[in-house]
């Protein structure tokens, strides 16, 4: 695996056009991505996915002392359990040859955990199945999905929540694609479940289909086939893989649209034909950046929105140099994703910094700009900002270069020079320095 000398830096490409910097300074990693700023942890214990996709997960672990942890699986009647250990993905590169991994429909239902006596979720919550669903499974764990249909997550979701234990399970199947207990590697898992399911036969359990990858074009061949029948995407498994707890690139999801979670902090009224009710989430993803959501959402829930403080699934095609997600869509509400509470004083205190909005330091004329450049490793890039009345101009692209320009017109001059402060705020924050 490559290593980075003490002081040395790399970069790789993220999901926006941004590529994050990995360093080495005393042999302390860090890496420039969300996930690794955002953890509660010493800078010494944090790893990431691009760390482990450049140093390998061996190595990382051997550097942060240990694997990641394994969670506990919550106790019968422990409402403050946490949820089991289960396998989660990292994203396919859209490059890596995946000859020989195996395939499978990513499903758009619940993720449900067996542990042997109930279905939990991955925050360790009970779903309540009836006894006549659960019949016939194995008193060993088993990883898979609450599923009904293609574009069905919203109605499987409404079911499986339930207390009631209603006759609509009926309509649900617990599809199984993992032995999490059995111990051995992904084929003698695979072979493991299958047999126990066409052998014991539950009433409501099926194995997941899984076909060996051939390469590339058969990967996406099967993902156009997919997507065609309204699929989310694909799973692929590393061979001879062994089951852990956390992320890993034994894993790869394959889509050709992104996804996230966003915490809903606002409903943004409607107007035309949505007028009277939901036009947009104003939503705030982990790190802050607050966006709103306008698409993807049917009559029935523009009429009954998801709560303010409620978590939702969203698509979108990438992420901007200020880290916004461009073109998000709705997916649906998520009940089993956790997510850091709000912390308005922390918000004050941000705004307090930058106290916005308030005109640039040095309000720039007609045809005037303020230029701030970023360079760092193979990163060197100009952006530009240029206030013309109720206008602003933004120019950006590698230096040297002319760039390329944006015009955004707003209803006032004060509401223009906000803007381009706010900008500004976001630039200098990433790390771009005045010229």
């Amino acid at each position: 695996m490559p290593e980075l000398a003490d002081g040395e830096s790399t970069e790789m490409k993220g999901s926006g056009s941004k590529p994050y910097v990995l360093k080495n300074v005393g042999g302390v990693y860090s890496c420039t991505c969300p996930a690794w700023r955002n953890q509660s942890l010493p800078i010494e214990k944090r790893t990431c996915k691009h760390l482990r996709k450049l140093r390998g997960d061996a190595e990382e672990e051997a550097r942060i002392g240990g694997a990641l942890p394994v969670r506990k699986a919550k106790a019968e009647g422990d409402e403050e359990g946490e949820g089991p250990p289960v396998l989660l993905a990292e994203r396919w590169d859209n490059e890596t040859d995946l000859a020989g991994w195996w395939m499978s429909e990513k499903l758009d239902g619940v993720r449900a955990y067996w542990d042997g006596k109930q279905f939990l979720s991955r925050l360790g919550n009970a779903f309540v199945a009836p006894d006549w669903f659960v019949a016939g499974l194995p008193p060993t764990p088993l990883d898979g999905e609450l599923w009904i249909a293609r574009k069905a997550f919203q109605r499987t979701v409404a079911i499986v929540r339930r207390q009631d234990r209603p006759p609509l399970w009926k309509e649900v199947r617990f599809v199984v694609f993992d032995a999490p207990a059995h111990g051995g590697v992904f084929e003698e898992r695979l072979s493991f479940f299958h047999d126990y399911v066409t052998q014991e036969t539950p009433p409501y359990a099926v194995a997941h289909p899984h076909e060996e990858c051939r390469g590339l074009d058969h990967l996406r061949e099967e993902l156009d086939r997919v997507e065609k029948l309204g699929g989310e995407g694909l799973m692929m498994r590393q061979p001879k893989s062994l089951y852990v707890a956390g992320r890993s690139t034994t894993l790869l999801k394959v889509k050709r649209f992104l996804d996230a979670e966003a915490r809903v902090v606002e409903h943004q009224p409607g107007a035309g034909r949505h007028k009277g009710r939901l036009g947009a989430l104003g939503v705030e993803l982990p790190d802050g950046t607050r966006f709103a959501v306008g698409t993807g959402f049917s009559d029935a829930e523009r009429e009954d929105p998801p709560p303010v403080g409620s978590i939702i699934t969203f698509r979108y095609q990438e992420l901007s140099e200020a880290g916004v997600p461009r073109f998000p869509s709705f997916v649906g509400v998520r009940h089993d994703v956790a997510f850091p509470p709000p912390a308005p004083a922390k918000g004050k205190a941000k705004a307090a910094k930058a106290p916005v909005p308030q005109p640039p330091a040095a309000p720039a004329p007609a045809g005037g700009a303020r230029r701030f450049e970023y360079v760092e490793g193979k990163s060197s890039k100009f952006w530009e900002v240029s206030v013309n009345g109720v206008e602003v101009t933004v120019r950006y692209g590698r230096i040297g270069s002319a760039g390329q320009a944006k015009v955004k017109s707003f209803a006032d001059a004060a509401a223009a020079q906000g803007h381009a402060a706010k900008l500004i705020a976001e630039k200098t924050k990433e790390g771009y320095i005045q010229k």
